[in-house]
């Protein structure tokens, strides 16, 4: 049997449905179906834009808790969808500033970790599965190198295969200026990731 893709509209149509429920009565139950359908994705995004998979839950619980006290203010005007990711992008960017205060000694860590994970013995060939590592890690510290709306364009685009239009409306742009923001990130992802792509 051929699994056929959830239809968007109906997964949206079900979505916005919870959601009113949850605004109109407080409903607990609606709510819980909320973050079990969304709550791998918010942490996913959360993980990929501040690159520490350790934050991303704590971040998650924030973005569903917001959601719950901003319930009242709800508008079905829009997919929840971008409802959910325009809540977790203010969260991101809140945490981003806070964080970049405080780069300076955790770029020294990072850079101490990377060189921890180098292999001591340059001879020794790395097998495919670490070179897949590698390559992971490399893309997750190039896409966090991008500036954060680029980063969030990439990783809505990339990993929540979100449309040009919703990426729009969470980050308030308009739709060519995503797509403006996608070519850059794009052609900046190509030249940190110049190395491992003549491999």
């Amino acid at each position: 049997m051929i699994d056929t893709p959830p239809d968007p509209d109906s997964e949206n149509a079900r979505d916005v449905e919870l959601m009113l429920s949850v605004q109109a009565t407080g409903d607990h139950e609606a709510f819980r179906q909320l973050i079990e359908r969304h709550q791998d994705a918010v942490i996913g995004t959360v993980a990929k834009m501040l690159g520490n998979p350790s934050e991303a839950e704590d971040i998650a619980q924030q973005v569903f808790l917001r959601i719950w006290k901003s319930r009242a203010r709800y508008q079905p005007s829009a997919k929840f969808t971008t409802f959910l990711y325009t809540i977790t992008r203010n969260l991101v960017f809140n945490e981003s500033r806070r964080k970049s205060r405080k780069k300076e000694s955790s770029l020294d860590q990072r850079k101490d970790d990377y060189e921890l994970e180098l292999p001591s013995n340059p001879n020794q060939q790395p097998d495919r599965e670490q070179l897949n590592a590698e390559l992971r890690t490399a893309i997750d510290r190039a896409i966090e190198a991008l500036p954060e709306k680029q980063r969030m364009a990439v990783v809505l685009r990339r990993y929540q295969d979100l449309s040009y239009e919703e990426i729009a409306a969470v980050l308030d742009l308009t739709v060519s200026a995503v797509k403006s923001q996608l070519f850059r990130a794009r052609g900046t992802l190509r030249e940190l990731l110049a190395s491992y792509l003549k491999q």
